[in-house]
């Protein structure tokens, strides 16, 4: 049952992770593409997000997995077998821990340690790629809005890096707008900064008051653009990239750190040990349920059914504990509530299982009809 499990559970894991993916690499795709970064960088960013789209789907894949191969066993009678040869519904409910247990030994790297560096990592790359003024600007046949107010043009770039016919609109004084445009240009790195070298050109500055247009040709202008790029150091002080043995050891320090309440850096850490054990309890709900279907003349698609909305149950719990939770930090027990409810929940049905007269005389009795 085990082998069944775990094979089940990476085509599950594949495919949602692959549909979840995607989904976010076609948005990111649109956005880097359009800023001029390279194919490299897209794959970069799309494989930076990868690990929190796996946190996200391995507890769907553990349910998906479980109900999938439970219902298979029920189908095809092999749970009856065991069953009639003296297997207790607690025995076969072994394989499906240990299912549970490899899964949350995976959501526990990818919490406490894979999830973290990947953002952080994302958070670094992004702002050296909003630095990247080569990347923003050197886009041939393009009107290029790199700042509020500012449009930019190159019709040509040649393949000595030289820029042909640009244009270049700054309107962000709002007296007086200046066009510049020339026939030649170049992007000179010069004092930490970027500065567009025009040559043989024309600018023309209009002034609001009195709408008088002066114009200006030059042989060389230099005009610095390095204003017109993101400067922000990279924030890696966030509560999402905090270590989870410097939350264990001091969670108050980080808390004053990444700008947050003491309650919200709890949230934050018991959250991450709470993912890993829901992966569990998705496994064992969804496996306790389905044991139930054997009593029922219908199949076991009402119990499919009854197991995801339990799951749906325990994941609202899940959200109504959080707001207390970043109310007062004293409360960060709550957080366990749902695994606690789960592992009720499935010992509950477990029972049921095992005493199938409890569970008839819990149900109303139908009378089958006779042809």
């Amino acid at each position: 049952m085990l082998s069944q499990f775990m094979v089940l559970f990476g085509f599950f894991a594949l495919v949602l992770v692959s549909i979840f993916w995607i989904n976010k690499a076609v948005r990111m795709f649109d956005r880097l593409i359009s800023d001029g970064q390279s194919t490299w960088v897209f794959l970069e960013f799309t494989a930076l997000t990868l690990p929190g789209v796996i946190g996200v789907v391995l507890p769907i894949a553990a349910f998906a997995g479980a109900v999938y191969v439970t219902n298979r066993l029920s189908t095809e009678s092999e749970l009856t077998v065991m069953q009639a040869t003296g297997y207790s519904p607690w025995r076969m409910a072994r394989p499906v821990v240990f299912y549970g247990l490899i899964i949350a030994v995976m959501m526990s790297a990818l919490a406490h340690y894979l999830i973290p560096t990947s953002l952080a990592q994302l958070e670094e790359r992004r702002i050296e790629v909003s630095r990247n003024v080569t990347a923003k600007l050197l886009t041939e046949g393009e009107f290029l809005h790199p700042a509020n107010g500012v449009t930019f043009y190159i019709r040509e770039i040649s393949p000595e890096g030289e820029l042909r016919d640009v244009f270049l609109s700054d309107r962000r004084n709002p007296d007086t707008a200046v066009t510049y445009t020339s026939a030649q240009a170049y992007l000179v790195q010069e004092g930490g900064g970027t500065k567009l070298v025009m040559i043989n050109g024309l600018a023309q500055s209009l002034a609001r008051e009195g709408q008088r247009l002066f114009t200006t040709t030059f042989e060389d202008f230099s005009y610095d653009i390095s204003a017109l790029v993101s400067n922000s150091a990279a924030n890696l002080d966030r509560i999402a990239f905090a270590s989870t043995w410097d939350l264990i050891t001091n969670p108050r320090a980080v808390a004053e750190r990444t700008n947050v309440s003491h309650a919200q850096a709890l949230s934050v850490l018991h959250t991450r040990f709470t993912s890993a054990l829901m992966c569990v309890i998705a496994a064992l709900v969804g496996f306790a349920t389905l044991l139930l279907g054997s009593y029922s003349r219908f199949g076991v698609w009402r119990q499919i059914l009854t197991a995801f909305i339990l799951l749906v149950g325990l994941k609202l719990v899940e959200g109504a504990v959080a707001g207390p939770v970043l109310g007062a930090a004293a409360l960060w027990p709550l957080l366990y509530l749902p695994v606690m409810g789960g592992i009720g929940l499935s010992v509950a049905l477990l029972y049921l299982a095992a005493h199938p007269g409890m569970l008839r005389r819990l149900l109303p009795h139908r009378r089958e009809s006779v042809a």
